[in-house]
């Protein structure tokens, strides 16, 4: 089965997002400010915003910019600078195509920024948890300022950090004579965690607690980090939303193998000046729409194991125990793959040319898709997951794909953590989230589905409003969230117990508002997870 061209499909669901006027200037003060608005860093002073409840410094450099000789390079420290540096406005994200909703199209390499909420300045003085959160964004999209931090700073009492990291060929390029690891995004966002070590303190926060947190390709990272050498140390507990640890990474000799197709898609194959001269020649822009979407070429990005970044597999650090003993929180959607699924429904994948946009998957098309991906086991997926099972076959193809990519991988997950450390797993079950405000229609309930929720836990614009119920939900989630940041253990005064998950319990907490509630779900019966252990070995 072709693992990568199932992972890939969420890439169908880009839409044109508008490139937002960003950047940052060095100036000085023009009128007298409050002091807590001002910040000094190990690289000099930086002035934020206060509001009422918290305070933000947005674009804020934690590396030097990666152009010229530094593309594909390890980070190397940004530049001090005098005066006081503006950080009331995001940088702009890593260069990356147009993307999701909340996403921002970019040619930008000057990008390594990160952005800095706390909870409003108080006279106690106390050191709180720092929580770094990696973006997600399948390693080609997305960008830190995305998810504001507020809701998590001011509920939780939590200094939150968000953070752009290189993406696509730019941060994961694994080809000889161009120098580095091939792992530059994950160096990028090690070279953050080092200057939240540098900082924290400056902010309000405590360098010997942080939470490092990520969701789908963040998640990813954080598998990566507790298996990294130049990791250790760097954080004290790990939240994954969204991905598992337990499917291995390719190696270098496989990563090399697929450079070849990005080679020869921006031009360089047969340049005499040699292929890595021809790369370096080319812009942000030529190399972004060479990479393409996931699925369009053999190249993909991502994280690579073997090298001095990551000399061991994440998947055989986890089975193994040689990770990084740190208390982890991870958990799933209920219905994960129901974002790519609508996304395929707005492709030439699903749709004829002549077709009007969206065309729901049809009986026969979701037999198709399930014999793509599963081979010669395609019977038994599809008389366990019958058409008659559900009213639409794109809820059919979501399900199955949702219980094998998502739900029985965490488990499993989650299972390996806890033989060696404290772990929480969750199931977020609100499966009337709101979805994308400017989406297109949908042929079907999008229900929990990939990403739903993030809005639950970060500021956000692009989603619709929430209900009361759903406000309460949120409110819920900022405190389990905030509390393991606090102590390594989601549990709080006020809110359902969260048992850990063990092999005797397998307990999975149910994050939903109204009747649903909150408390244990049956997870394993509802994702069909013996089934896919059977089949998948």
């Amino acid at each position: 089965m072709d693992l990568s061209r199932m992972r890939s499909w969420i890439a169908a669901a880009v839409v044109v997002a508008a490139l937002l006027p960003v950047g940052t200037a060095v100036a000085g003060p023009t009128e007298p400010e409050r002091a807590p608005a001002v910040v000094r860093t190990t690289h000099g002073e930086t002035r934020g915003v206060v509001a009422a409840d918290h305070r933000s410094f947005l674009g804020i450099p934690y590396a030097a910019a990666p152009v010229g000789e530094l593309r594909w390079r390890s980070p190397r420290p940004a530049a001090a600078w005098t005066g006081v540096r503006d950080a009331t406005r995001p940088a702009p994200g890593c260069a990356q195509p147009a993307g999701l909703p909340m996403d921002r199209q970019s040619g930008a390499e000057d990008c390594l920024y990160l952005n800095v909420t706390t909870p409003a300045v108080r006279d106690d003085k106390r050191s709180l948890p720092v929580l770094v959160w990696l973006h997600g964004g399948h390693f080609f999209l997305g960008q830190g300022d995305t998810w504001g931090g507020r809701r998590m700073a001011v509920g939780g009492d939590v200094v939150v950090v968000t953070v752009n990291y290189r993406l696509g060929a730019l941060g994961f390029l694994t080809q000889s004579g161009v120098g580095g690891s091939g792992n530059f995004g994950l160096e990028d966002q090690q070279a953050a965690l080092r200057w939240v070590r540098a900082n924290a303190v400056a902010f309000g926060g405590d360098p010997g607690n942080v939470t490092l947190a990520g969701q789908s390709a963040g998640a990813t990272s954080v598998c990566a980090h507790l298996a990294a050498p130049g990791s250790v140390g760097l954080f004290h507990r790990a939240m994954l939303q969204s991905n598992s640890c337990v499917t291995p990474l390719p190696g270098r000799e496989d990563a090399m193998a697929g450079t070849r197709a990005l080679v020869t898609a921006v031009g360089c194959e047969d340049d005499g000046a040699g292929v890595a001269a021809c790369l370096r020649r080319r812009s942000a822009r030529e190399l972004v729409a060479a990479a393409g979407y996931p699925g369009q070429s053999a190249w993909e990005a991502g994280p690579v194991a073997g090298g001095p970044v990551l000399p061991v597999d994440p998947a055989e650090a986890v089975a193994t125990g040689r990770f990084h003993r740190v208390p982890v929180l991870v958990g799933v959607t209920r219905d994960e793959y129901r974002a790519q699924v609508w996304g395929m429904e707005r492709t030439d994948m699903l749709c004829a040319p002549e077709q009007a946009r969206p065309c729901g998957l049809t009986a026969r098309q979701y037999r198709e898709q399930i014999r793509a991906a599963f081979g010669v086991r395609a019977p038994q997926v599809l008389a366990r997951y019958p058409l008659a099972d559900f009213d639409t076959p794109s809820e059919a193809l979501s399900a199955a794909m949702t219980d094998f990519q998502y739900a029985q991988p965490v488990l499993d997950t989650a299972l390996a953590f806890s033989r060696y450390v404290p772990t929480y797993l969750y199931e977020f079950a609100d499966r009337d989230a709101p979805f994308f405000a400017e989406a297109a229609p949908v042929t079907f309930p999008t229900g929990a589905y990939h990403t739903a929720e993030l809005p639950y836990l970060f500021t956000v614009d692009y989603v619709r409003p929430f209900s009361a119920g759903q406000e309460r939900l949120s409110d819920a989630m900022v405190g389990y969230w905030t509390a393991f940041a606090h102590r390594g253990d989601p549990n709080r005064a006020g809110l359902p117990s969260w048992p850990r998950v063990d092999a005797r319990s397998e307990h999975v907490q149910r994050l939903a508002p109204g009747r649903a509630g909150i408390g244990r779900t049956e997870f394993a019966r509802d994702h069909r997870v013996a089934f896919w252990r059977s089949i998948t070995g």
